[in-house]
């Protein structure tokens, strides 16, 4: 069974789809079968994975509102080596079209569930704001991972957005989690930076990921040579680090696993009975 996991932050600019793109490129690295799903309009992650939004026939979109199959629609990144379920600005129009629908935080969900055997890993890109889109997201994710840089403003905004999880694991999946917050665009120089990672260690511990991703230029020119900077330049610290955090991500989604299969182990009386 796939893992499906939202990248999501109510906060824009922090890096959320360069994370979404380069994991992806990471997972696919690491021998792991992996599907990117574009859930933002300006399709921005399927650009920057060698696709171009202007050229499409079919979206995810036509996927949500049951005009085309996932499988059919599901593109191939050359340069990643991942599948993607792309998007372009046709998808702002979900948002209007899917208040008709019956269970429609769900249609995202129930799309997925045609190719969950056929993936290891489903990283799904959301638009900033929490918007219908956004909550197809959540509902059809096991978890969410978090790009925060570390910045004043951005724990304000990661305060609501655990907000966000909080209310929809209550009303709509309960199996949906915090996986971990990944520290994205840091700069150590900065004593701020240090700070606020230092608290964001200190509140959520071990929640937070040993990987942190530096400020790096060659992610940030990756994205117009259609490719992901881990493949854009392999020898980048930027494209390292992304590396190390596929390769955490699937140490950790282990350790998940393993937790959640002891505490389903039934627990044996011992026998009193006399001998």
């Amino acid at each position: 069974m796939a893992k499906i996991f939202v990248i999501a932050n109510q906060k824009g600019g922090v890096g959320k789809t360069t994370t979404t793109v380069n994991l992806a490129a990471a997972l696919a690295r690491h021998g792991q079968r992996t599907l990117l799903v574009d859930l933002d309009p300006q399709g921005n992650a399927t650009m920057g994975s060698g696709i171009d939004k202007r050229t499409l026939k079919r979206s995810v979109y036509q996927v949500l509102i049951g005009l085309s199959d996932i499988v059919e629609t599901t593109q191939w990144s050359e340069g990643g080596r991942y599948a993607v379920l792309p998007a372009n600005r046709e998808l702002a129009g979900a948002e209007v079209e899917l208040v008709d629908f019956e269970e429609r935080e769900t249609r995202l969900k129930d799309a997925l569930k045609l190719v969950d055997a056929q993936y290891d890993f489903v990283l799904i890109d959301c638009p900033p704001s929490l918007s219908l889109l956004t909550l197809n997201g959540f509902c059809a994710a096991h978890g969410v991972i978090i790009p925060m840089q570390c910045e004043y403003f951005a724990l304000e905004g990661l305060s609501d957005l655990v907000n966000t999880i909080k209310k929809v694991h209550a009303n709509f999946n309960t199996d949906l989690q915090i996986i971990g917050l990944l520290r994205v665009m840091f700069d150590p120089r900065v004593t701020l930076g240090q700070q606020v990672s230092a608290q964001l260690e200190q509140h959520f511990g071990d929640k937070v990921f040993r990987t942190v991703n530096p400020r790096n230029v060659r992610l940030a020119e990756a994205p117009s040579y259609g490719l992901p900077g881990l493949v854009f330049d392999p020898h980048s610290k930027g494209a390292r680090a992304y590396l190390d955090f596929g390769a955490e991500l699937i140490e950790r989604v282990r350790a998940i696993d393993a937790a959640q299969r002891a505490a389903r182990r039934p627990i044996h009386e011992p026998d009193d009975r006399p001998r």
